[in-house]
């Protein structure tokens, strides 16, 4: 980092992002800068990066004022993600960005729509797409799992109980299925339908929670029911997202709060030698 920069910190049931304003879009930050301010030790710390900059200073031609930059933590650019758009929304009403309460959003997975409000912000997506099946070696299994597209690429895997399983080591995807990585759920599923998740995120490692997972977990577990449409309780271990299908959309809702603001220079972040 060449300056200083103002940034926040916020999170979505303890999805955690560092939060970097550049409304008129004078930052270009490498992926190793954002790996040094996602470092929880060396810098800020998330499971990822949001830079915050608007449409027209990167010249996009779009009816959201808004574009969400989203980085997963070590630095590599990820199309979409559910729970860093609702922090984003909340960062954007807070700061006095945007006026709300819905708000048009464009991701690299398109535009969506955030409701936001006191205690939850809900964001209408696109619906998620079933693919098919494949496969994943995790925790030392071999699984199979349902292929769900949801701007970003997951595997949606039913197993006994996530909560016994050693996720500490990356999952194994199919790469033809998955040239570009992918996310990785492990759920459970009970009558409700309600979901138990935990997640194996691309560019991350395990998290606290996924919207866009959440997402993809809740369209499996309706879609195990025989439903189309509905909802879908889904509990991760940082919290708990509600999940909606209804009439083509998806709808993501939950908490999304902001904990702490700063600014940060080019001595406080450093980039580890290679």
């Amino acid at each position: 980092m060449m300056v200083s920069v103002d940034f926040a910190k916020g999170h979505g049931t303890a999805n955690d992002f560092v939060i970097i304003p550049d409304p008129d879009g004078r930052f270009d930050l490498s992926p190793a800068e954002v790996a040094a301010l996602c470092d929880r030790r060396r810098g800020v710390g998330g499971d990822g990066l949001l830079r915050v900059v608007r449409t027209r200073a990167l010249g996009l031609d779009a009816d959201a004022e808004w574009f969400m930059d989203y980085r997963n933590a070590d630095g590599s650019i990820a199309e979409m993600c559910g729970n860093g758009v609702r922090v984003y929304a909340r960062y954007l009403i807070e700061s006095g960005l945007a006026a709300g309460p819905t708000l048009p959003i464009l991701t690299r997975a398109g535009a969506v729509v955030a409701e936001v409000g006191d205690e939850t912000i809900a964001v209408e997506l696109a619906a998620p797409r079933i693919l098919g099946r494949s496969t994943v070696r995790v925790a030392g299994l071999e699984l199979t799992g349902t292929v769900v597209d949801c701007g970003n690429p997951h595997l949606v895997c039913t197993v006994a109980d996530p909560s016994t399983l050693d996720l500490s080591a990356p999952p194994t995807l199919d790469p033809s299925d998955f040239p570009d990585g992918g996310n990785v759920e492990l759920i459970a599923t009970e009558p409700g339908p309600a979901v138990r998740m935990r997640v194996v995120e691309r560019g991350v490692g395990e998290t606290q929670s996924c919207g866009s997972g959440a997402v993809a977990a809740g369209a499996v577990a309706l879609a195990d029911a025989g439903l189309t449409e509905g909802t879908a309780t889904v509990d991760v271990p940082g919290g708990r997202l509600t999940v909606t299908l209804r009439a083509g959309k998806a709808y993501l809702d939950g908490p999304a709060v902001i904990v702490a603001t700063g600014t940060i220079g080019p001595a406080r972040v450093s980039v580890p030698a290679m």
